[in-house]
């Protein structure tokens, strides 16, 4: 008699994470979200945790040292640090602990999960994974050797969804609204060129209704110099061989990474520019860098220039400053490298 199963059984669906692929790429080949992949899984692997943002980004300093990966379609960015330095404010959190340094939206966290994958040579792999309320990832909390594995259960027991599995609901986000009415253009420059401190923008930005790159177009090209192609291969090698200090901004709707040091190793590999460093990676995909600008916003210690590349839909994949202290001027040698960068 055949111990084989009978052609009419269903073969045993195969975990996620037995298909040698990233998640991400699984789902995007299954068209679901990656946050609905992980909530399909039947299995101790994937733990679904209340959305609790505020007390989970407190409870995270006890699993030390961690990975902290922030991406989205064009850029990856992976610090190696500690929880601390945490902030809480409403639906707003500061986490500034270097080299881990990262600004937190948490009416963003909406799906949120404990990983732990098997591995048969090696320890199991855990995370601490979120997303927003349409499934797409915001920050995956990744342990390390030297993490504390008992943390990381208390964390999954402390914040398990109780009462049974739940079916989560996944809801898309509209695309951006254009400004109500016509923009007051030069009001808008005005208050701009008032600006004495960078962290005016973003109000200024709300009193008109802006977003970052609508912005652009207000400013003139004084203030946003469209870039040539390669723009973040560019900045990074150049920074690179000059061993200059940059600040490199990648996030999405629920967070913001930020790495600020000297950069290395920096290699391409296909539509990719990679940083491949100690405690810090990234990976940017040149490719999908649809429009580049240098951007000089004025402050009291003088104009401040950050390089700044968004993707097709106008969203940003990256931002790029030169390292400064507060209320000092931008550094020469920054500002002589963005001002050799070609212009469109």
């Amino acid at each position: 008699m055949s111990l084989s199963a009978a052609p009419d059984r269903p073969a045993a669906p195969m975990p996620f994470y037995a298909s040698g692929k990233r998640s991400r790429d699984l789902a995007r080949e299954m068209g679901i979200s990656e946050a609905e992949l992980l909530s399909r899984h039947q299995g101790p692997e994937v733990t679904r945790l209340r959305a609790h943002a505020g007390d989970l980004v407190e409870a995270l300093p006890a699993l030390g040292e961690i990975m902290a990966l922030t991406r989205n379609e064009g850029a990856v960015h992976e610090i190696v640090g500690t929880f601390a330095g945490i902030s809480i404010a409403g639906p707003m959190g500061l986490v500034v602990a270097p080299p881990l340094d990262l600004r937190l939206f948490l009416n963003h966290w909406v799906h949120l999960f404990a990983v732990e994958i098997p591995s048969e040579d090696k320890d199991p792999r855990r995370s601490i994974q979120v997303f927003d309320k349409a499934g797409d990832a915001v920050i995956k909390i990744h342990l390390r050797p030297a993490s504390d594995v008992s943390a990381f259960e208390a964390i999954r027991s402390r914040f398990m969804e109780r009462g049974g599995p739940k079916a989560p609901a996944f809801e898309p986000y509209r695309d951006a609204d254009a400004p109500a009415g016509k923009v007051d253009a030069a009001g808008f420059r005005r208050d701009f060129a008032a600006m004495r401190d960078v962290h005016e923008f973003f109000p200024i930005l709300r009193r008109y209704g802006l977003d970052r790159r609508a912005s652009l177009d207000l400013m003139g090209e004084d203030h946003a110099r469209r870039l040539a192609p390669g723009a973040a291969t560019a900045i990074l090698t150049q920074a690179a061989s000059a061993q200059l200090p940059i600040m490199c901004f990648v996030g999405n709707r629920g967070a913001i990474q930020i790495f600020t040091g000297r950069v290395k190793t920096v290699r391409a590999m296909g539509p990719w520019i990679n940083v491949l460093d100690p405690g810090f990676d990234l990976h940017l995909r040149e490719d999908l860098v649809a429009e580049a600008f240098a951007v000089r916003k004025p402050t009291k210690d003088g104009p401040l220039t950050s390089v700044e590349l968004f993707a097709a839909n106008r969203t940003m994949i990256a931002q790029f400053f030169g390292e400064r202290q507060r209320d000092e001027p931008e550094r020469c040698d920054w500002s002589a490298l963005i001002a050799g960068l070609p212009k469109t």
